[in-house]
């Protein structure tokens, strides 16, 4: 099981990001477009600057919905490969059969 602490802090990004990302878009929007005045898209670039820095998507960290591990996590199932093998186990994916040999 990961630290309480960590998982928290991984809320609070996905929060911060969901809560800028519009304002993230728009002002991604005005910094690649070319036919802007170079002082107005300077201008985006620093407000951009100015956002929380946990606001950008890619801070976020995939985490296991069950324990909160963040290594081996299969996208898919959101879930890590550990818990993923006892759930495998107990039946609980339907499908899925623990290997044996």
């Amino acid at each position: 099981m990961a630290k309480k602490a960590m998982i928290e802090r991984e809320l609070k990004r996905q929060k911060l990001v969901a809560k800028y990302a519009a304002k993230r878009a728009a002002l991604k929007e005005i910094v690649r477009d070319e036919s802007k005045p170079m002082e107005e898209r300077f201008k985006a670039t620093l407000k951009l600057a100015k956002l929380p820095r946990d606001s950008s998507a890619t801070r976020l960290h995939n985490r296991c919905q069950l324990t909160g591990r963040p290594h081996a996590y299969y996208r898919k199932l959101k879930v890590s490969r550990i818990a993923l093998r006892e759930l495998g186990s107990n039946g609980q994916i339907p499908g899925m059969v623990k290997s044996s040999w």
